[in-house]
């Protein structure tokens, strides 16, 4: 990693989560040089069908600090 690459990572990682996120969702749309549209549809339905599924109550967020327990735990047999 260059400097240059260096800095500018130590200047991302100051950022809230918030920004990070949509920074990395950024670069990673920016590797992705093909667009398969019946894909980008399947995703669409998706994410419609999962946020039906909030706002109908038919499931509950839990915070990403749990979700990252659990999965640490089931990773590490716990």
């Amino acid at each position: 990693m260059t400097r240059e690459v260096s800095a500018l990572l130590k200047k991302a990682l100051e950022l809230p989560a918030e920004a990070r996120a949509a920074l990395a969702g950024s670069l990673l749309e920016s590797l992705d040089d093909t667009v398969d549209e019946s894909v980008e549809e399947e995703w669409s339905k998706e994410i419609a069908r999962r946020i039906d599924e909030l706002d109908s109550g038919k499931v509950k967020p839990i915070p990403w600090a749990e979700a990252r327990r659990q999965i640490s735990a089931i990773l590490h047999g716990r």
